[in-house]
C-alpha cells in the first residue's frame, strides 16, 4: 500500500487551501523515495547549498529536477553549480503530485490537472533553518505539493502579507502531505526548527529530514 493515514494525527486545514494529511506514506514508499532522492543528488547538476545574492549559503541543501531554481529565477541548467541540465521531473513523482491534491482536496478533477513540472528537493542537517518566505517565482497559481522524510520539524505556515503573525506551528513527521494552493498558494512558510534523531530509521534515513516540494513554473 503506498498511502497511510495517522488515526492518532487526523487530518487538518490549517489555513482555507491548505491541508496537513499525516502519515500520508507507507515507509515502504518513504524509503523508495529516499533512495531516489540519494541518486538525484549525485552529479551532474548535484545537491549543492545555494548560494544567496547578499553573501554567504543557505543552510538547507538542494537538488533541483525539472527547472533549477537559483534565487530567484528557474533555469535549465544548473547555472550556479555546474551548468549541467537537469534531470526531468520523473513520472513517478508526477503521479504522487496528482495523488496528493486528490487526497488534499478530495477533488479527483484537480489531481487529474495538476501538472507538477519541478521539484525541489531539501535536505536539512540538523542545524539547517529555513526563513520565512513565499514560493513567487513561479507563473502560475498551482497548489504547492510538499512531502516530508526523516526526521520531523516545526513547519510554520503564516499569511499572505507579511512573515509576521498570524501564524500556525505545525509539526512535520516522515511520511506526513502538506498542499497549500488557492488563498493559501502565496502564504509564507518556513522551517525554523528541526527535531533531531526522530526520523524512523526504517525509511532509509538515519538522520536529518528531506523535503520534496513539487511545483508548476508555468514556464516553457
Amino acid at each position: 500500500m503506498d498511502h497511510l493515514f495517522s488515526v492518532s494525527r487526523p487530518r487538518r486545514t490549517i489555513a482555507p487551501g491548505a491541508v496537513h494529511i499525516p502519515g500520508w506514506l507507507s515507509t515502504n514508499r518513504q524509503r523508495e523515495l529516499v533512495e531516489q532522492c540519494r541518486e538525484w543528488a549525485r552529479p551532474p547538476a548535484p545537491m549543492r547549498r545555494t548560494a544567496l545574492p547578499g553573501g554567504g549559503r543557505m543552510s538547507v541543501s538542494t537538488v533541483c529536477l525539472g527547472w533549477h531554481w537559483s534565487p530567484y529565477r528557474y533555469t535549465r541548467t544548473a547555472v550556479d553549480v555546474d551548468d549541467a541540465p537537469v534531470p526531468p521531473v520523473s513520472p513517478t513523482l508526477v503521479d504522487l503530485g496528482r495523488r496528493a491534491v486528490t487526497d488534499a482536496y478530495d477533488d479527483p478533477a484537480a489531481g487529474r490537472a495538476y501538472e507538477p513540472d519541478t521539484a525541489l528537493i531539501n535536505f536539512y542537517d540538523p542545524a539547517a533553518r529555513m526563513g520565512m518566505h513565499r514560493d513567487k517565482d513561479e507563473r502560475v497559481n498551482a497548489p504547492i505539493v510538499s512531502i516530508s522524510l526523516g526526521d520531523a520539524c516545526l513547519f510554520r505556515f503564516g499569511n499572505t502579507e507579511s512573515r509576521g503573525r498570524p501564524y500556525t506551528d505545525v509539526r512535520l513527521e516522515s511520511g506526513d502531505l502538506f498542499v497549500f494552493g488557492g488563498p493559501s498558494r502565496f502564504a509564507f512558510h518556513g522551517v525554523p526548527l528541526i527535531h533531531p534523531g526522530t526520523g524512523n530509521a526504517e525509511c532509509g534515513l538515519t538522520g536529518g529530514r528531506l523535503n520534496i516540494t513539487l511545483r508548476t513554473t508555468g514556464l516553457t
